[in-house]
């Protein structure tokens, strides 16, 4: 199977080299090389609207409806530029044997405008005299590019400011959490366990967020965090956390259309407890419970589609969202399976057992 291009092999075609590696990793299953034998109709009159083409190697032949053709070659300065079809093309055909890529133009747009609308923001706050470091950083989170530049600036105004010493501790494992913070300046490590079991997970850098993780599953604290050095954190409140972030980037499907993106080939995540999960589940479900789903990320694939379930849709759609911060392709069913009718809920539960689980390289097997 072909792999993505490396962001290094895209530098020279535009827009693509507008675009972050966080961005691009959005692309990743677009942005593998697709071929088209001499003679072969990339385009032609019965098809269907467009998506942006960029010609890697060989030559096509563009003819347009005044019967006029133009001739793109690889490796000129035309092909390096994105094209598409167009209004007036009639057909494009292979004259090589060619290798392309096949971009999506709605969703090169969406990319290209996010990345263009927090630019400007960027600017903005430069020229105002504001420290966007940590801005630029967190912004490369991928959840980000889910959340609309608008959110981002009311977001802003919602942030306080607080400047602590070396040494403060400012998060403590076990307690309650009512918001959710930004490293401004600074450093900070992540401390999980007590007494003999205290031990260092992670180290934050600047435009890290934590703390979130409390807010989505209303759990106390899983961790500590404690400054290295003297900083400052920009805190967030639970109410602005959920409606400017968490909203816009958990997004959601009804039961018909999750069932045709497991038919097309995306897997079902089950992030209720064992034994719920074990009471009955959907047909090669993975088990991972809301709580481990950090821990158990590792072992999905990249190239996939996601979808998770459980039963009021509360825990999936926090699911969703941790998924996204990860960079990953996730969906939550609406409503959970309180959502389904007597039927959907009997087809969907249909195995009972430990069922299956993950491995590294995402690969999946049957428990038992």
């Amino acid at each position: 199977m072909n792999k993505p291009l490396h962001p290094d092999q895209l530098r020279s075609l535009t827009p693509l080299n507008a675009l972050s590696s966080r961005q691009l990793q959005e692309l990743r299953k677009q942005l593998i090389p697709q071929p088209l034998l001499a003679g072969e109709l990339l385009f032609g009159p019965d098809s269907a609207p467009t998506p942006s083409y960029f010609l890697l190697a060989g030559a096509l032949a563009l003819q347009y409806d005044d019967g006029e053709e133009w001739r793109l070659h690889a490796g000129t300065m035309e092909s390096l530029h994105a094209f598409s079809a167009g209004s007036r093309v009639k057909r494009i055909r292979a004259l090589d044997d060619c290798s392309l890529l096949i971009i999506d133009s709605g969703e090169l747009d969406r990319l290209l405008a996010w990345r263009q609308s927090y630019q400007d923001l960027l600017l903005e706050l430069a020229m105002a005299g504001e420290l966007t470091d940590w801005l630029e950083e967190a912004l490369e989170n991928p959840l980000f590019a889910k959340v609309p530049p608008e959110n981002i600036r009311r977001m802003l105004g919602e942030l306080e400011s607080v400047e602590l010493p070396a040494g403060y501790e400012l998060l403590r494992e076990g307690e309650g959490g009512d918001c959710c913070y930004f490293l401004k300046s600074g450093r900070a490590e992540v401390i999980s366990g007590v007494g003999s079991d205290r031990q260092v997970v992670a180290e934050l850098e600047v435009g890290a967020c934590f703390g979130e993780e409390a807010l989505l599953s209303e759990r106390p604290r899983n961790a500590s965090v404690t400054l290295l050095e003297d900083g400052s954190v920009l805190r967030l409140s639970r109410q602005a956390f959920l409606a400017l972030l968490k909203a816009p980037v958990v997004a959601e499907i009804d039961y018909a259309a999750a069932t045709e993106l497991i038919d097309a080939g995306a897997q079902w995540l089950d992030v209720r407890l064992l034994e719920e999960y074990q009471h009955g589940h959907a047909t090669t479900a993975l088990n991972m419970p809301l709580h481990l789903l950090r821990l158990k990320a590792r072992l999905l694939d990249g190239s996939r589609t996601y979808l998770c379930y459980c039963d009021s849709g509360k825990r999936s759609s926090n699911a969703v969202f941790l998924l996204a911060q990860l960079g990953f392709t996730v969906h939550a069913l609406k409503g959970g399976l309180d959502a389904l009718t007597a039927g959907q809920r009997q087809t969907l539960l249909s195995e009972q057992g430990s069922g299956y689980v993950a491995r590294s390289g995402g690969r999946i097997e049957r428990s038992d």
